[in-house]
């Protein structure tokens, strides 16, 4: 891989018109940031957001956005949030799974699971499951899910045993798990579009160490430090948004790729194709996350189950 010489820029974002786009957590942070840029180059945007009122005004300044009140906490609310994207767009052309919590305190989901995992994971998993038949039906149409360097917390690979901090809980544990589980929905979800000789794709990202509000849920005597750190060696939220903007409109992306900084342990830098942890690709983790999803959720995406491989 030849970093180097890789130099993709939002110049190279290609023109948007006519494309339907579906951004969670757009009203901050890197979800505003790829908003605006997709509706700069002619995308309407749907800004999914739990708070409506921050959406509305990131959506006044986008030519024809649409805000839609989505809060991922709430498998009701996911019903409900997809329910109107459908009904008010014939065709999805990009879904981007970008809202999350980060390291919160322990709490529970309106559906009793864990928060982080709740949210990060299951929430958009059953969005995605909602709204993949207009996906389906789009030509080119990608599934973009924003991970996190946190996936390789631990020994990377998915505790099944404690996916639901049954056994004590570690926010940063949880945290980890969460993005982890983003990375094995996406292979999963991959494998079976493949399988199925869909026209959408499913491909991921990660932001480095950006500077956005994620770190509101940290300790008040540890914020500064980590505030501190992030603007020492990372990078800003434009910046950040830049990998997720990659997945979502690189003509070159395939399916099942990550894409993050270029720099330093991927803290910062250009978007380029980046690695992940063997356990963010193993098959059994991947098909086994998805079933315990489909039934703590409810949802079953209408593709069958991926072969081996």
């Amino acid at each position: 891989m030849t970093r180097a010489r890789d130099h993709w820029s939002p110049d190279d974002i290609p023109d948007q018109t006519g494309r339907t786009v579906v951004v969670t957590g757009a009203n901050a942070g890197l979800g505003a940031v790829t908003a605006r840029e997709l509706a700069a180059r002619g995308a309407k945007v749907v800004l999914a957001c739990r708070d409506v009122a921050k959406g509305e005004a990131v959506a006044a300044d986008l030519a024809g956005a649409e805000v839609v009140r989505l809060d991922l906490a709430s498998l009701d609310s996911v019903h409900e949030a997809a329910a109107q994207i459908s009904q008010q767009n014939e065709r999805i052309d990009l879904l981007v799974n970008n809202a999350g919590l980060m390291m919160t305190p322990q709490g529970v989901t309106a559906d009793g699971f864990e928060l982080q995992v709740g949210t990060n994971h299951l929430g958009h998993f059953a969005l995605t499951g909602l709204l993949l038949d207009p996906l389906l039906g789009t030509p080119d149409s990608r599934v973009v899910t924003v991970t996190s360097l946190a996936h390789r917390f631990g020994d990377g690979r998915m505790d099944f045993d404690n996916l639901q901090a049954e056994r004590g809980y570690d926010p940063m544990a949880a945290y980890g798990r969460s993005k982890l589980a983003n990375l094995l929905f996406t292979h999963e979800l991959q494998r079976r579009l493949s399988d199925a000789g869909a026209p959408t794709i499913a491909v991921a990202a990660h932001p480095g160490l950006s500077r956005t509000t994620l770190d509101r849920y940290l300790p008040a005597p540890v914020r500064p430090l980590v505030a501190a750190g992030t603007w020492l060696a990372g990078q800003s939220a434009a910046k950040g948004a830049m990998p997720t903007l990659r997945a979502a409109t690189d003509p070159r992306a395939v399916g099942g790729q990550l894409y993050g900084p270029s720099g330093f342990r991927e803290t910062r830098g250009r978007p380029v194709p980046v690695g992940s942890t063997r356990g963010s690709r193993d098959p059994e983790a991947m098909r086994r996350l998805w079933e315990i999803s489909e039934e703590l959720t409810g949802v079953h995406p209408p593709l069958g189950p991926a072969t081996a491989g």
